[in-house]
């Protein structure tokens, strides 16, 4: 794709790995169980949870307990992720339900994980020259994005999705209209790169 950016594919979603140096930061970890190949990798630093679902969260604690990175999640998924409060129930309306029902069979419940940094709108972490975290509500309430504007990359989770080589708004949302104005936020800042959480990234400037 382009320098410094990977992407993981598990049978059920996907991670990816920015790199900076010898470090890298990992931005979803996919289903329980790939914590050791992903650790392979090298050294990690940190660890950027888009979303609570068990596609994205599935290998993180098991992944910290390998490298020791911290773990980094929004302040109101945090709960869910440690296991504090369960989560809420899917949202599937009547035209996502087929889709639903043939993907949860292949997501195992994921283990709790710690976190270790709730972040929030505004805030910025360090790599990739500046990782702007964006809070963008409606596929879960404390979903959010990473933006590099340096790097010209944006980090969707399933807030948006690609088929057919195009953007797309992410199913089983807790509110449409909330993640649809989220949508809007996000392609208005029109990135390179736009790495979403299901489908093939989208180069928009190739």
């Amino acid at each position: 794709m382009v320098p410094g950016l990977r992407m993981l594919r598990f049978p059920i979603g996907q991670a990816y790995v920015w790199q900076d140096g010898d470090a890298l930061t990992v931005i979803d970890t996919g289903i329980a169980g790939y914590a050791a190949k992903i650790a392979e990798l090298g050294r990690i630093e940190r660890i950027v949870l888009t979303h609570y679902h068990d596609d994205h969260i599935g290998s993180a604690a098991e992944l910290r307990s390998l490298t020791g990175a911290p773990v980094h999640a929004h302040r109101l998924e945090a709960p869910v992720i440690r296991g504090d409060v369960p989560a809420p129930p899917p949202v599937v309306p009547p035209e996502e339900r087929e889709l639903f029902d043939r993907i949860t069979p292949g997501v195992p419940v994921a283990p709790r994980s710690p976190v270790d940094e709730e972040v929030d709108e505004g805030d910025v972490l360090d790599f990739g020259g500046g990782a702007r975290v964006l809070s963008i509500p409606g596929h879960t309430v404390g979903s959010i994005a990473i933006h590099l504007p340096e790097a010209g990359i944006l980090y969707t989770g399933d807030t948006v999705a690609t088929w057919d080589g195009a953007a797309i708004p992410g199913v089983f949302n807790v509110d449409r209209p909330q993640l649809l104005d989220s949508v809007r936020r996000l392609l208005d800042l029109k990135p390179d790169v736009l790495c979403v959480g299901h489908g093939d990234p989208l180069l928009t400037r190739a």
